[in-house]
């Protein structure tokens, strides 16, 4: 029997080696198609990933969310799960993007662009709203409801070796005056009587010509806008009395002695955080004597003077004095005091009306005394044209017991007299001229160093509105008759002038420092503003990175008569007049210093 043959199983054909099933070869195939996804997704998401995209948004602070995205595959394929960044908040920058790769000149050209942005930004300068430690006390002016706002002076609180301890040896301030019968009344003197019926019945006090710096430290006290508060100061105040103090050692006493207060002083000030501000440039300080008496250039005993205006410190503070120098920019003239002292405004209304109603016999006046031993003085000339004149009225202050130190008998003069001649005195200035202007006087100056240059606050830079002005070299060589230049005026202009000059009275005297003139400005305030106003323009100027650096102190006259806005000086009609500091005051062993040393011994004479 013919048996029936077995066919071959399916595990059979597997074990003969005659090839793999289709089904397994399938699963094969899409093991390796799910492999090689899953090596491209790696690739993708992990080596990619950590490429300069991946760094950048690392960069940026954002954070990649592993939340899944589902991606569908074509053809209805099994979704993938893959990992992206959430999109960036509004107030962050997306993501940039990969950088392509970049050739070698582009590369490099990025990289200085990169350079170049960063030294731009660590060069850049400041912002316009840097900081300045004076900017609060220039904001105060802003406030509108503020009275004081962009007036504060702070005072310094000086020991009392600078100031009050002087006036305590009031009989030591002068080598041949008792000063102390000055110091009275807040230093304007003894009360000045009205039998002659020269004066008003008030507001008259014998006043030293040099007592400017108790006066004027003494109405400082009863300033509206002083604080203690310095960084909302428009100006800082040092009360230092430096012409009493040079006042008590210019004679016998050696240079160290004469330099020591001032020493100390800005020794002092140096420590002090106000000074740090503006390295004291919102300082100020008033001395009422000449600017010579401060001006001592060398250290021989024999010099003149003590040297406060010379020192580092001192040249950057504003010194106000009864004379400036023409040559220097640290300095700057105020009146000197009259006898006048008003209490209120009605007291200058009342003596202005005055002043206008006089009959004034006189064409011209001269007070004074003649300087021999001066043959640059004109003096001898005046007098000797005023000896020769009809309608001139001399006072002479040389014979004996004079009457030129009579305050009623210079003013009653004055008040009968058109026109007031005003030559140099031992210096360029002289009391005289603003005695003769409170009287109403028009003066007639010969020297534009008597007054046009030094007292530019007080006084109209347009010269001829208020004086005459006669070149002293005309005088010299005879040239010009005093009589005929006054008498070739026009009486409608001169009573232009002569109202001109009583306008002006309120500016050049001082009110009494127990009291306030109410709508008026008097010299102290005239020369406050000026401070404030010099020292906000600095500020401002400094902010603005406008402060003035081709300035020549040479010349600082010639800036002192600058209008509003001009910054350029030029040649001047006056340049003569002041073209060798040497002349008057560049050398303190020259002329000034002896004009400063004759201005003391008429002192002594008791000469006006």
């Amino acid at each position: 029997m013919r048996r029936r043959p077995v066919l071959p199983s399916h595990h059979d054909d597997m074990e003969k080696g005659g090839g793999k099933p289709a089904s397994s070869r399938l699963c094969f195939l899409a093991t390796l198609c799910a492999m090689f996804w899953v090596l491209i997704f790696y690739f993708h998401f992990a080596v990619i990933s950590n490429e300069p995209a991946g760094s950048a948004a690392q960069a940026t602070g954002v954070r990649i969310d592993r939340s899944r995205i589902h991606i569908p595959e074509r053809d209805g394929a099994s979704r993938v799960d893959v990992t992206l960044a959430p999109p960036a908040r509004a107030s962050e920058p997306p993501p940039p993007p990969p950088n392509p790769v970049a050739r070698p000149k582009e590369a490099e050209a990025e990289a200085e662009e990169e350079h170049a942005t960063e030294v731009r930004r660590e060069e850049a300068p400041p912002k316009a709203a840097a900081s300045y430690p004076f900017e609060r006390a220039l904001k105060t002016a802003e406030n509108k409801s503020d009275p004081c706002g962009g007036r504060y002076i702070y005072v310094h609180a000086l020991p009392p070796r600078f100031n009050e301890d002087m006036l305590r040896d009031c009989e030591k301030l002068s080598v041949w005056t008792n000063m102390c019968r000055f110091m009275n009344n807040d230093g304007l003197g003894p009360p000045l009587g009205n039998e002659e019926g020269v004066f008003s019945n008030t507001g008259w006090y014998g006043t030293n010509q040099f007592s400017v710096d108790v006066i004027f430290g003494n109405r400082m006290k009863q300033y509206e806008c002083l604080t203690k508060d310095s960084s909302i100061a428009a100006a800082v105040f040092v009360p230092f009395y430096a012409g009493f103090d040079v006042a008590r050692h210019l004679w016998g006493y050696n240079i160290s002695t004469r330099d020591a207060a001032s020493l100390d002083l800005v020794e002092w000030l140096m420590n002090k955080p106000e000074w740090s501000v503006m390295g004291g440039r919102d300082h100020f300080l008033v001395a009422g004597r000449i600017t010579w008496d401060f001006r001592r250039l060398t250290e021989e005993e024999s010099d003149w003077g003590s040297k406060l205006l010379f020192l580092p410190a001192a040249k950057n503070m504003s010194m106000l004095v009864v004379e400036s120098s023409p040559w220097n920019s640290n300095d700057f003239g105020i009146p000197y005091p009259t006898y006048f002292h008003p209490a209120k405004d009605a007291d200058v209304f009342l003596w202005q009306d005055r002043m206008r109603s006089l009959e004034r016999p006189w064409l011209f006046s001269f007070a004074g005394a003649p300087r021999p031993g001066d043959p640059m003085s004109i003096r001898g000339q005046l007098i000797d044209q005023c000896r020769s004149s009809s309608v001139c009225k001399l006072l002479e202050c040389d014979l004996g017991e004079s009457k030129c130190h009579s305050p009623s008998t210079v003013m009653k003069m004055f008040q009968s007299s058109l026109f007031c001649l005003q030559p140099q005195g031992d210096s360029y200035t002289r009391r005289s001229a603003f005695d003769s202007m409170l009287a109403g006087c028009i003066p007639v100056f010969f020297h534009p160093g008597s007054a046009y240059v030094q007292y530019t606050w007080h006084l109209p830079k347009n010269y001829t509105r208020y004086s005459v002005f006669i070149p002293e070299d005309d005088i010299r060589s005879r040239n010009a008759s005093i009589e005929e230049r006054l008498k070739s005026i026009h009486p409608d202009v001169v009573k232009q002038m002569r109202e001109e000059v009583i306008n002006l009275i309120p500016k050049v005297i001082y009110a009494d420092p127990r009291s306030k003139l109410e709508t008026l400005k008097d010299a102290f305030d005239v020369s406050i503003e000026a401070i404030i106003n010099k020292v906000t323009k600095l500020r401002r100027d400094i902010i603005a990175g406008q402060e003035e650096r081709d300035f020549i102190e040479e010349n600082s006259w010639k800036y002192s008569l600058l209008e509003d806005g001009q910054r350029i000086i030029g040649p001047h009609k006056w340049d003569p007049f002041f073209s060798e500091p040497k002349d008057k005051g560049g050398d303190s062993s020259g002329s000034s210093a002896e004009a400063a040393k004759n201005s003391w011994k008429s002192e002594q004479r008791g000469h006006s």
